[in-house]
């Protein structure tokens, strides 16, 4: 009888790096969460891309945005991470978000590894009807 030993160990190695891509990426979205419930906007600012700093030029017009455009982001409530996914070579994060008001809300976020780590480089949110909610 072989041992299982190999192969566990095999499937272990593939599935480090996974989880460590899933645990960076986690870790910047709930960050940047905290920071907005903080009203801290240029923590938030740090974990968005260079491209979404390049749209909105200063912390100030970026957290305007947020505020204005994405409510639930300004003002989360629970935050669950649902499924990663790969999309013509994009990562993309699907997060649950219950707004202040206690309605739920889908985000897709685009995501981009940054020199320091995971960064933020899109967010879209998701028709509620097309996911079955």
């Amino acid at each position: 009888m072989r041992s299982a030993f190999p192969t566990l160990l095999a499937l272990t190695l593939l599935a480090t790096p996974v989880l460590a891509q899933e645990e960076g990426i986690s870790a910047t979205i709930n960050a940047q969460m905290e920071a907005f419930r903080h009203r801290d906007v240029a923590a938030a600012w740090a974990y968005a891309s260079p491209m979404i700093q390049g749209i909105f030029g200063t912390p100030d017009a970026f957290g305007q945005m947020v505020k204005q455009g994405y409510p639930m982001v300004w003002t989360p409530g629970e935050v669950k991470l649902m499924e990663l996914r790969t999309v013509a070579g994009a990562l993309w994060q699907r997060v649950r978000v219950t707004d202040a008001a206690g309605r739920g809300w889908y985000l897709d976020y685009r995501m981009v590894q940054g020199d320091k780590g995971w960064l933020i480089d899109a967010v879209q949110l998701l028709p509620m009807g097309d996911l079955g909610a």
